[in-house]
């Protein structure tokens, strides 16, 4: 077995010699990209000149997938191909392919640049910011009339359901609850389930469409030089899954790394729902969008005590308060429809919004 040492080694050279192979070109330099909360590695390649060609490639390394992050016995997440063709083809802005090596785990991928969304619009005023989240929002109708099957897409194999809602409720009972100082009762991780199993019965009621499933900040790039509206490029599409209407704008809307103010939201809301291809009844929208804000908040706060406490990485505890308010928002505006979810909004208003207040 390889040391980490040798690993790396051999990583660099199969990385170089997919580049010269695919590409032509050798490789100049070779720098770490950081990291998001999952284990997959990124690299920025450097790329020795030639006319009309990219400097720079992303080199997408594989890892292997916690188990812990998916209910026991769902598979591992497909590869990034073909779905990442799919989507190019139907002309959604992802990343270029340019090579990749199935048995090194490496994708390389066109160069979008450094600055993701959620950096964007720390510094943006608020006509930009509106501006960039409308470009977002826009492509979310046009995913979703991607129909399937598509062959070889595992995508159209892979849906939300009752069994992906329940663990979301384990977790948040596990790692989320005893943020408060106390562990979960028995009666509280009942009432936690129960809650969920709400959100389990609209999400079965639900039309399914084609959602990325992770269409957060952090996972949406600008191009730095394109004109409005030929910004964002679409990252981490390898989860894509079917999924209610409002699954990725909850994602999108109610992010844990941007905070968005509340009138914006429905603003947002308001002018993307009909475009849905079902163009949802606008009452049964606002739940459905309130309670998939449960289930995705809830994962989203557990995820990120379970990262800090497992793994030592305390990187996303800074982004607690926002996946708070959000959580609290959402259980208040949920529980007024329906008294199944009060216990659990109870809980949720016991939570500090930062890991420290316990």
């Amino acid at each position: 077995m390889l040391g980490p040492q040798d690993a790396e080694a051999a990583l660099d050279a199969s990385l170089r010699r997919l580049v010269r192979a695919s590409l032509g070109v050798e490789v100049t330099g070779i720098e770490p990209i950081a990291g998001q909360i999952g284990l997959r590695r990124f690299l920025r390649v450097h790329l020795a000149a030639r006319p009309g060609g990219p400097s720079t490639l992303v080199a997408r390394i594989e890892a292997p997938e916690d188990s812990a992050s998916r209910p026991s016995g769902t598979p591992p997440e497909p590869a990034l191909e073909p779905i990442r063709a799919l989507l190019e083809a139907h002309a959604l802005p992802v990343p270029r392919s340019f090579a990749g090596d199935a048995a090194a785990g490496i994708e390389l991928l066109e160069d979008v640049g450094a600055r993701s969304l959620a950096a964007a619009v720390a510094t943006a005023d608020d006509a930009t910011r509106r501006a960039l989240y409308s470009e977002v929002c826009a492509l979310i109708p046009r995913l979703q009339r991607i129909a399937g099957p598509a062959a070889g897409v595992a995508a159209f194999a892979r849906r939300l359901g009752a069994e992906q809602i329940a663990y979301k409720a384990t977790r948040f009972s596990e790692w989320s609850l005893p943020e408060r100082g106390r562990p979960a009762s028995v009666a509280e991780a009942h009432a936690v389930r129960a809650a969920f199993e709400v959100v389990a019965e609209a999400v079965e009621r639900a039309p399914r469409r084609l959602a990325h499933r992770d269409l957060q900040s952090s996972n949406i790039q600008l191009r730095e030089a394109a004109a409005p509206g030929a910004r964002v490029v679409l990252l981490d599409l390898q989860g894509a899954w079917l999924a209610p209407p409002e699954y990725d704008l909850v994602c999108c809307l109610r992010d844990s790394y941007v905070e968005l103010p509340e009138r914006e939201v429905e603003d947002h809301l308001a002018h993307v729902r009909p475009e849905l291809p079902d163009a949802p009844d606008p009452e049964i929208f606002a739940e459905r969008f309130d309670l998939l804000t449960l289930a995705r908040k809830g994962k989203d706060h557990a995820l990120f005590h379970f990262v800090a406490r497992t793994r030592g990485d305390a990187r996303f505890l800074r982004f607690v308060p926002t996946t708070v308010r959000q959580l609290r928002r959402a259980s208040e505006r949920a529980a007024a429809r329906d008294a199944r979810i009060t216990p659990l909004a109870e809980l949720i208003a016991e939570l500090p919004e930062t890991p420290c207040e316990r």
